[in-house]
């Protein structure tokens, strides 16, 4: 019997990357014979109505979920659907405190991480007292970001005490952490995709004007074999985390440390990639390896 199935992105999401991956995804599933719609949620009627649960999806065997909207998905997993990723790995993806404590004490490498206190007004002065914690216990240069946020935003390298206030200032009443900085390998990263616990393909990340890696920043993605010896470490780690974090897609990133061993930077449950390839003779196996893996290893070979 042959299954039908639904991409859903987000009603903002970026048109470029967003729909082309959508329609990637889309073009793979057809060539195996399965059914596929792109959905918009601006379009989607799930809603709670008196005592039940009122959706427009019932007619689809599973969900492709391109978003990190959290309410709709856990109507979704409440309504038995069965998604990629789950509501749960989803949500723990999308909150890197969250991420950083669900890897703690598995046996991952992880930046020292101190996470802010709650502010709930403008209005409040920063303490002095949490100034010199960060400053003995992280120390300088450190890292600032946000829980919130993708390609880079929210992420900042402080170098000093007067640049510690401002973006303690900054970020004051927004939920954020404080990092030690890896700074072995500046404007690096490697990117893995992991799909099914299994590493399908990697690239490492290089911007020469940022310390952030990312593509949409500005940076550069050059392939690696996943099956080359040197990233064997990386590699096997990515698909640990994917593993601990009960992912069946996503794109872990690593930073080498001052050592040269992995540590866990993010963990991305809806990664683009199209960047990077988009103009590269890679970038039809790239994206065909994305296709029907997580599917076909959630409902057997």
């Amino acid at each position: 019997m042959s299954k039908k199935g639904a991409v859903i992105i987000n009603a903002f999401g970026i048109p470029g990357q967003t729909v082309h991956q959508a329609q990637r995804l889309k073009e793979e599933f057809i060539k195996k014979g399965v059914e596929i719609d792109i959905l918009s949620q601006a379009f989607l009627r799930v809603q709670i109505g008196n005592d039940n649960i009122i959706n427009d999806l019932e007619r689809y065997d599973f969900i492709v979920y391109l978003d990190k909207d959290k309410y709709l998905l856990h109507l979704l997993d409440k309504l038995n659907v069965k998604t990629f990723n789950s509501h749960k790995s989803i949500s723990v993806c999308d909150d890197k405190g969250e991420t950083y404590i669900e890897l703690s004490g598995k046996g991952f490498n992880l930046p020292k991480t101190q996470f802010a206190p709650l502010c709930y007004s403008q209005e409040c002065e920063i303490s002095e007292q949490y100034v010199i914690s960060l400053e003995q216990n992280i120390g300088y240069p450190m890292i600032a970001k946000s829980s919130y946020g993708s390609c880079g935003s929210g992420v900042y390298k402080i170098d000093n005490r007067k640049e510690l206030i401002k973006i303690m200032q900054q970020l004051k009443t927004i939920p954020h952490m404080y990092q030690q900085y890896l700074g072995k390998h500046v404007g690096k990263d490697i990117r893995v995709i992991v799909i099914g616990g299994k590493a399908v393909a990697s690239m490492q990340r290089y911007n020469p004007n940022d310390f952030r890696s990312n593509l949409a920043l500005g940076g550069v993605g050059t392939k690696i074999e996943v099956n080359d010896k040197k990233y064997a470490k990386v590699i096997s780690t990515s698909q640990k985390v994917s593993k601990v974090l009960g992912l069946d897609y996503c794109g872990v990133d690593i930073l080498l440390g001052d050592d040269d061993k992995p540590y866990i930077c993010e963990v991305n449950s809806n990664a683009f990639f199209e960047a990077g390839y988009s103009k590269s003779e890679d970038s039809a196996s790239w994206v065909k390896n994305l296709g029907l893996e997580a599917f076909e290893y959630s409902f057997g070979r």
